[in-house]
Formats: C-alpha cells, sequence, structure tokens
C-alpha cells in the first residue's frame, strides 16, 4: 500500500488564520507532513505568504501587497503576515513545504527560489502552480522538485513534461479516479490532490492510491489513514 502524505492547506486554516506561523505550526501539530504556502513578493522584493494580492480578506485592509514595503505589512498586520525566510525557519527541518506561487513573475519566482537555497531548504521543498510558473522554477532551479498544478482531464503534452521535468502533477480532487493515477504511476510520476476536505473524499482518493492530499483538515485526514496505516494491509514500507 502506498504510503499517503498529509499538506496542510496554507496551514490550519479552520482554527487558525491561514499562511501564519501559527497556523503553520498548527498543522504540523496535527500531523501534516508538509504545509502548503503562498509566497508573493512585497514592493520591495520580499518573499511574504500571502495568497490574494490584497490584505482585505485576511486583514481588513484595501491595499495591495505590490504597493507595501515588508515594513510598512508589518505594520498594518502587526507583524502577522511572515517572510517566507521566517516561514521556512519555523517548519523546520523535518517537514516539507509546498510553495504555490499565485500571480508569479519570472523576476518573482527567483526572488523565492532564491530565498530557499539561501535558507538550506533545497531538500525540503517544492513548488506548485501552472505550467508557466514551473517552466520559470525550472528555469531558476535545475534541480527543483516540481508538483505542476494541472486542471483538466487532457494530459499535458510531453514537450511541456519533458521541459518542466515535474515529479508530481497536482490535480483539484474531483478529477482523479483510479484510471488516471494509475495511468500517472506508470508514467513515472506521482499524483497529489487538492483541497480534500471531507472525510468521505478522502478516502476515495486513498483509494485511488494518490502519493499526497492537501487538506484544509488535517486532523480528519489523519484520522482516516491512522486506521489504515496501523493494520496489517497498512504497514510496510
Amino acid at each position: 500500500m502506498r504510503a499517503v502524505s498529509v499538506v496542510g492547506h496554507r496551514g490550519d486554516p479552520y482554527r487558525v488564520r491561514e499562511n501564519t506561523l501559527p497556523s503553520l505550526r498548527s498543522a504540523i501539530g496535527r500531523g501534516a507532513d508538509a504545509v502548503e504556502i503562498d509566497a508573493r513578493l512585497t514592493r520591495d522584493g520580499v518573499p511574504v505568504l500571502l495568497h490574494d494580492d490584497s490584505l482585505k480578506r485576511l486583514w481588513g485592509h484595501d491595499r495591495q501587497l505590490a504597493d507595501l514595503t515588508a515594513k510598512e505589512l508589518h505594520e498594518l498586520t502587526g507583524g502577522g503576515v511572515p517572510t517566507l525566510r521566517e516561514a521556512l525557519l519555523a517548519v523546520g527541518d523535518d517537514h516539507r513545504v509546498m510553495i504555490d506561487l499565485p500571480g508569479a513573475s519570472e523576476a518573482s519566482v527567483r526572488t523565492v527560489v532564491s530565498t530557499v537555497h539561501e535558507c538550506g531548504a533545497d531538500e525540503r521543498v517544492y513548488y506548485c502552480a501552472g505550467p508557466t510558473t514551473m517552466l520559470a522554477v525550472r528555469a531558476a532551479d535545475p534541480s527543483a522538485e516540481i508538483a505542476m498544478t494541472w486542471t483538466t482531464l487532457a494530459p499535458p503534452r510531453p514537450a511541456l513534461l519533458d521541459t518542466v521535468r515535474p515529479r508530481w502533477l497536482n490535480y483539484r480532487f474531483g478529477l482523479l479516479g483510479e484510471e488516471l493515477t494509475d495511468r500517472l504511476h506508470r508514467d513515472g510520476m506521482l499524483v497529489s490532490a487538492w483541497t480534500a476536505d471531507t472525510r468521505r473524499t478522502m478516502r476515495r482518493l486513498v483509494r485511488y492510491g494518490v502519493d499526497s492530499i492537501t487538506t484544509n483538515r488535517v486532523d480528519a485526514l489523519h484520522r482516516v489513514l491512522s486506521p489504515r496505516l496501523n493494520s496489517p494491509a497498512g504497514k510496510g514500507p
């Protein structure tokens, strides 16, 4: 039986505000193997954790992140939005980090990848986003681990796969089935699914044989997996 990695979506957002250090720590404390975070750049080029392009939804300020320096962001949020460097340090060496790159440019990708290198986190970080952004990641780091997000049942073109060289294909959970998962495994790729929050969906994905599930409910997924892992059929390498 395949082991399934538990990935906390932006940390543990149903309990603690997403993409914050307490949220990341909460997800790990509840059994996450990895956390998924979103990285964007401030006006002065500092990678920070924020999914949206503005502070409106999470922090109540109708300000665009791209208009703010890191110092101004810190003042507006009381230090609540961590830098990527702070997040990598907080997660530690024993857990993986999936970095999503919403709205990324080639320049911002290079900055994020450079920050990961400077933190010595290359071995525990992998990147996810659509093909254009993953092409930029591959150009910035030939050895990067990539989970290319794919949003259709039509397979990626061979030329794209040859250039991006993803280790994973990252699918919205509703697109996946056992046949597709088996085919991807035969092609030598790992399969990740996002974002599954009901136990019924989690169990279905486990039956399909996916390798990783991203969820807002780390504790629920951990409970779904625990009986399987503790049973004789679930034991193994």
